[in-house]
């Protein structure tokens, strides 16, 4: 009962929360006047084409994993398979991984645990490289961030003085003792912590089989290029609005960082393709730059966020289209010898 709720209750209501408290207070035919007459339809074209080309990239990615396994799924189906991953997680978020998982188990005829292993190592691999990014972005624009949380000096020490508890800190130290403590002492049993054990194994079989299979140059390429197409795709969507386009040439690279980082942050938060936390984080992120924008407000922020998701989505709706179009013409279960 409990994982239905987080599963299938919680991201919906979140989302919907979200997109209502972004829209309450913005007039639609504001929001349409400013699209129409500020949006450049090619900056905003060329960010989905990179976007496009971050998931085939993405494709070729996990079909080095899957060759090092003795799966050899074609570019096609991987490339479908992470395709029709982001339309299925609009609906169903969280589900789009383990789909992908069963559509290649079942065209390949391969175990599901194999399949399953990979698709966890390269999702953990790209947890790395955002906490990476986020370290990065925290050196870099850290001054920024202080100066504008010192625009309101009781949220800053509140921040300050929860950052630097000891209360915190004990409580961070006990939860990570007492889950050391458990996995130890219940090491020969099942239950919780037996699946626990098994998913930390698993995820360390994944990372082996990125250690030692061939191709690992091609493999971080691949790695490189798709943190690369999403970085400039937003830059690319952010230059389709001339006063977020003011923002990058005020800020630079550290700018995209920061509205890269946050907004990719926000994709952790439980909803329906991101819909809703994505559009908060890069108004937040663009806030921090707007006393140096002449007309950046709120309003303006929320348009382009809602725009710059709006075309996201539609793009991932036409793909999830394409993808299940051709399953339902192309039913083999099995790949052709």
């Amino acid at each position: 009962m409990a994982g239905a709720l987080l599963k299938y209750i919680i991201p919906p209501v979140v989302t919907v929360g979200l997109c209502w408290m972004l829209f309450r207070n913005i007039d639609l035919s504001e929001m349409l006047g400013v699209v129409s007459r500020d949006c450049a339809v090619g900056w905003l074209l060329g960010s989905l084409a990179l976007n496009i080309a971050a998931q085939v990239a993405r494709a070729v990615r996990w079909r080095i994993q899957l060759k090092a396994l003795g799966v050899n799924p074609s570019l096609w189906l991987t490339t479908l398979s992470i395709f029709g991953t982001y339309a299925v997680n609009l609906i169903f978020p969280r589900l789009g991984e383990l789909w992908r998982t069963g559509f290649i188990a079942k065209r390949q005829d391969a175990p599901f645990s194999s399949i399953f292993g990979s698709m966890v190592a390269d999702r953990l691999t790209d947890t790395i490289c955002v906490g990476l990014l986020t370290l990065l972005a925290s050196l870099l624009a850290g001054p920024q961030v202080k100066a504008y949380l010192m625009q309101d000096p009781d949220r800053w020490e509140r921040i300050m003085a929860i950052a630097g508890s000891p209360w915190l800190w004990a409580a961070i130290s006990a939860c990570v003792a007492g889950g050391i403590l458990i996995l130890i002492r219940t090491r020969h049993r099942g239950g919780i912590a037996g699946h626990v054990r098994k998913f930390v194994a698993g995820l360390w079989e994944g990372f082996a089989v990125i250690r030692t299979m061939p191709g690992r140059g091609r493999w971080l390429l691949m790695t490189t290029l798709i943190w690369g197409a999403y970085f400039f795709g937003l830059g690319c969507a952010l230059f389709a609005f001339p006063l977020t386009a003011e923002v990058l040439v005020h800020g630079g690279l550290t700018a995209l960082l920061v509205c890269f980082v946050l907004s990719s942050l926000s994709m952790a938060v439980p909803s329906n393709g991101g819909i809703g936390p994505y559009q908060w984080a890069l108004m937040w992120a663009l806030s921090l730059y707007a006393s140096s924008v002449d007309g950046l407000t709120r309003t303006y922020t929320a348009i382009v966020a809602n725009t710059i998701m709006g075309a996201s989505t539609i793009m991932l709706i036409l793909l999830g289209i394409l993808t299940f179009g051709w399953i339902a013409f192309n039913p083999s279960s099995k790949p052709k010898k």
